[in-house]
């Protein structure tokens, strides 16, 4: 199993688009500073229509069409323009708040306007880690109710969990929860600094590999695992799928104590592997294969890295995603440090969005990779992340 490194110079595989800042809750972590009101400056209606009519210009496959926020939820007009989404035939997946929302007639009338898969954020096993986290009272109990519904309901049902320093001993039992409530695929977000993320604590580039190895353990448990702003995921697949499976991953690949916490708690609560690893790719970064639309319209490559490279309210996204330089750059793979001399610089690339926050260029090396390139010098090895920025 190696991940597939594809050309998207002609369209993006995702695109994301913030269609509101409008939430019922106050996630520590937030890259978009969602509030309770929309704020000014939102896509109008007839904005928004057009930019759904713009897609079209992509021209097929189509990209899926992720609908964020914020809460779309929060959208009055959200079932009109999932109607014109499906009429035109641009595959939609939906990225909601768990709130009430999200629950009854709702979940029969969004099958019927073509939305299969839906993606819910669940950040600790326990109640007191989500709940601090989202900062929603009896939220952890919500959620999980939610999935539940949704399983049951016939969607394709994806888990986002943001890997901090508060929550990475509780994957293990995070990826038991799933298993339990038939989670179809898990993705990991590693987090940026951007939003309120800033104020978060995140893991140190050894715990990063350690982390990334232990996700491609936990996809031998069901459900799919995808990462987020962890590309060195896909260096990681590719070294697994290449060594025999009874290998000792912590000795082979020189791993570290929270490795072997993890992937030991894993095998306690689920058993040895069910099933094949089933940890996916399709080889995008940040403006190679995603683009991220802002809610009052601004285009940046990814939601994480707020460096804005047009607005659709002036200009096309299908001119702006072809024809920009800075993404015609980062799809070349044309990066600095070592993400720059990297073997792995096709198949991974680094997050764009971590290197701008860290460096203000989203050119930059990854300072979350942990990985030497071949033939780089000591001053090309990696610093901690406390000492970049």
């Amino acid at each position: 199993m190696h991940p597939v490194v594809r050309s998207y110079d002609e369209r993006p595989l995702l695109l994301f688009w913030e269609m509101t800042r409008a939430c019922p809750l106050a996630c520590a972590h937030c890259r978009a500073h969602a509030q309770h009101e929309p704020m000014p400056g939102e896509l109008d209606h007839e904005e928004s229509s057009r930019l759904l009519s713009d897609v079209v210009g992509f021209g097929q496959p189509s990209p899926i069409l992720v609908m964020t926020g914020g809460d779309p939820m929060a959208r009055p007009d959200l079932f009109e323009l999932l109607a014109q989404a499906q009429k035109q035939g641009t595959h939609v997946a939906l990225a909601p708040a768990v709130s009430p929302s999200l629950s009854g007639p709702a979940l029969p009338r969004l099958r019927n306007l073509g939305i299969n898969a839906v993606s819910i954020s669940l950040d600790g096993a326990i109640a007191e880690t989500h709940e601090g986290i989202r900062r929603v009272p009896d939220h952890f109990r919500r959620t999980l109710e939610t999935l539940h519904e949704l399983v049951t309901a016939g969607f394709t049902v994806q888990v986002n969990t943001t890997v901090m320093r508060r929550n990475v001993e509780e994957l293990a039992d995070i990826a038991a929860l799933l298993s339990k409530l038939g989670v179809h695929v898990w993705e990991v977000f590693f987090l940026v600094h951007v939003g309120r993320g800033t104020d978060v604590d995140e893991v140190s580039p050894a715990e990063c590999e350690d982390v990334a190895h232990f996700l491609y353990d936990a996809a031998s448990y069901g459900f799919i695992v995808r990462t987020v702003e962890g590309p060195f995921f896909r260096r990681v697949m590719k070294w697994r799928g290449e060594a025999e499976a009874s290998i000792d991953a912590r000795a082979t690949f020189g791993l570290g104590d929270l490795y072997g916490r993890l992937s030991g708690r894993l095998r306690e609560r689920l058993g040895a592997p069910k099933t094949h690893p089933r940890a996916t790719s399709a080889g995008t970064r940040d403006g190679n294969g995603i683009l991220f639309v802002a809610h009052d319209g601004a285009v940046t490559p990814a939601g994480f890295l707020p460096l804005e490279l047009g607005n659709v309210r002036r200009e096309n996204i299908v001119d702006i995603y072809r024809n920009h330089p800075t993404l015609q750059t980062i799809r070349r793979a044309e990066y600095e440090g070592r993400c720059g001399i990297c073997e792995y610089r096709e198949v991974c690339g680094g997050s764009r969005s971590r290197a701008f926050a860290a460096f203000g260029n989203p050119l930059a090396e990854d300072p979350a990779c942990a990985y030497v390139p071949k033939g780089a010098t000591v001053a090309e090895r990696p610093r901690s992340l406390a000492t970049v920025g």
